[in-house]
């Protein structure tokens, strides 16, 4: 009996105590790692995430930007983080979604590295062209890459993008060619958009709107209707449908991260996206994705069967 009780006095000394950990969280700094550049939707939909949190949860949640490697980069730098809450992922689509399907090696396994946490939200795409560029449909800029294949070039948030396959998806079904810049962030694209240096750009809304609306670029049509550009066509009324193509700027932690602390978390994203934040979202056309982590697991699935299919039929390679 005394060897027994000394046994198990020495196994309560060895033990973790997650669940001390968990009552505190957060007792210091949360780091939220964006794998693109500042300025594009993932980066300020992670910036409206960390002001929230820090405010509902009392501490400090800093965005670190780590751009490059077609996202790799940052969500690498995630899955090799200590999972104690305290390191975030807030990615497009490429981390989790594109990559598995277009790379065959990538520095970290997408499923068993990641714990998902929130859906987060989505964004309608939209095409725009620079002022410049003698188009002012998506018919008028297909007949444009039609006409001269490989000319006019356009701009994307990294190779495995949305707003890169969202162009490739519209080559397909037109007939047109255009000569793709893949940068490391929507944000540094845009730039270069805007001072006419590529001609157009399949964007995220939350970074076009207010370049739209000074005129300095033009829409054409966008994947979705929307209430704030009520005059602009979907892209299927423009005569090229090319499905549902949606920015998704989603939130993870390394795998391994307590349950607690994910189902906190998940539950301070969906009531902080129905309240304070709720208005602010509107305003960049960011759309709130609500759902436990299962649903938002589930849901990656269902994304990654989508494009695995709308890849192999369009034969889209990364190089």
């Amino acid at each position: 009996m005394k060897t027994a009780s000394a046994l198990f006095a020495v196994l309560l000394a060895l033990a973790p105590a997650p669940s001390i950990a968990q009552d505190n969280w957060p007792a210091k700094p949360v780091r939220i790692i964006v794998p693109s550049a500042p300025g594009g939707g993932t980066d300020i939909y992670a910036r409206l995430l960390a002001f929230g949190l820090a405010d509902s949860l009392k501490q400090q949640f800093v965005v670190d930007n780590r751009p490059g490697g077609n996202a790799m980069i940052g969500a690498e730098a995630v899955a090799r983080s200590a999972p104690d809450g305290y390191t975030l992922l807030v990615s497009a689509s490429p981390a989790l979604v594109l990559n598995p399907i277009l790379y065959k090696k990538l520095p970290y396994d997408a499923d068993r590295d990641f714990a998902p946490v929130s859906a987060g939200v989505v964004s309608p795409l939209i095409f725009v062209v620079h002022p410049s560029v003698p188009a002012r449909t998506l018919a008028e800029l297909v007949a444009l890459g039609r006409k001269e294949p490989g000319k006019l070039a356009y701009g994307s948030a990294q190779l495995t993008s949305a707003t890169s396959l969202g162009v490739q998806i519209l080559e397909y079904v037109s007939g047109a060619r255009f000569n793709q810049i893949p940068y490391k962030g929507l944000g540094q694209s845009f730039q270069n958009l805007l001072s006419g240096q590529i001609a157009f750009m399949l964007s995220d809304f939350p970074i076009a709107l207010t370049h739209i609306r000074s005129g300095k670029v033009i829409p054409l049509a966008a994947t979705h209707r929307t209430k704030v550009l009520p005059n602009v066509p979907t892209t299927e009324e423009a005569g090229f449908p090319i499905g549902d193509v949606t920015a998704s700027f989603m939130v993870t932690a390394p795998a391994g991260t307590p349950v607690p602390v994910v189902q906190r978390l998940n539950g301070e994203i969906n009531r902080l996206m129905k309240g304070a934040m709720a208005e602010k979202l509107e305003s960049h056309l960011l759309i709130p994705v609500f759902g436990s982590p299962e649903d938002f697991a589930a849901r990656l699935k269902k994304q990654r069967a989508m494009w695995a299919e709308a890849i192999a039929k369009l034969g889209i390679k990364v190089e």
